[in-house]
């Protein structure tokens, strides 16, 4: 049910399932594009275990449920700042993209002019002239859709508008919720963020970032007192992990 949710920190692909084969109740996620032989474009595994996932978010839909029923002021007042920034967020990396993609078709424009000059003083053959003008014409279609469908997403986000009353009903749905569903899962969170383990001070720590629809990322602030989930699982012979929240400050 995590397949297509769970995105990796580095590369921004998705993480694909697999299970252990010499012990298949081990289930796992890894990024990937880690150790694509030529194509590798992601240097970590980004492993997680699905039994692990699985205990995390649900304990963090649980305690969301909780702040939205017993602090609903706060939670309203959190949920439009978190909101409002990933909106802001997106609009910007989406503007960033639309101005890369219209300064290279404008390069493309000044690419074929050249080789148009080029062409008619001898510099390049026709044939030459004929395989670079393909080139570049198909790269300029590609481009011409990209802008399209770039220019309708910042529009959307442009125009789009959180309704906090909406969230609050999903949210409280799932007040006494004791298992993890797949529709739990796509109605409240748009995608999870997996980091590569990493060992500091001597202790192996990952983070994971739940990013929920309409309002991004959020943390629950620590002037509100609801309890830590407690949650530890055991990986193999005297090793267990261990999970900690994270707080905002």
């Amino acid at each position: 049910m995590f397949s297509g949710l769970l995105r990796c920190s580095d590369c921004g692909g998705n993480l694909h399932y697999h299970f252990n084969s010499a012990n298949p109740d081990i289930k796992y996620f890894n990024c990937a594009n880690f150790n694509k032989g030529s194509r590798k474009t992601c240097f970590s595994t980004h492993y997680i275990r699905v039994d692990f996932l699985e205990k995390i978010v649900l304990s963090e839909i649980r305690r969301l449920t909780q702040f939205a029923c017993h602090y609903e002021d706060e939670f309203i007042n959190a949920v439009s700042k978190y909101s409002e920034e990933a909106l802001k967020k997106q609009a910007k990396i989406l503007e960033n993209e639309l101005n890369l993609l219209i300064s290279r078709d404008k390069e493309i424009d000044s690419l074929f002019q050249r080789i148009y000059e080029d062409n008619v003083s001898g510099k390049i053959s026709d044939e030459r002239f004929a395989k670079m003008s393909r080139k570049y014409e198909d790269e300029q279609r590609e481009i011409e859709a990209s802008i399209e469908t770039t220019r309708q997403k910042y529009t959307e986000i442009s125009e789009k508008s959180l309704s906090t009353e909406n969230f609050m009903k999903a949210i409280k749905k799932y007040t006494r919720g004791r298992k993890l569903t797949p529709v739990m899962l796509h109605e409240l969170i748009e995608y999870i963020e997996v980091y590569n383990a990493e060992t500091v001070d001597g202790v192996k720590k990952q983070n994971i970032v739940i990013h929920y629809n309409c309002i991004g990322s959020i943390s629950i602030p620590e002037n509100i007192p609801l309890k830590e989930p407690e949650i530890t699982i055991p990986t193999r012979k005297g090793v267990t992990v261990n999970y900690l929240s994270q707080t905002a400050g």
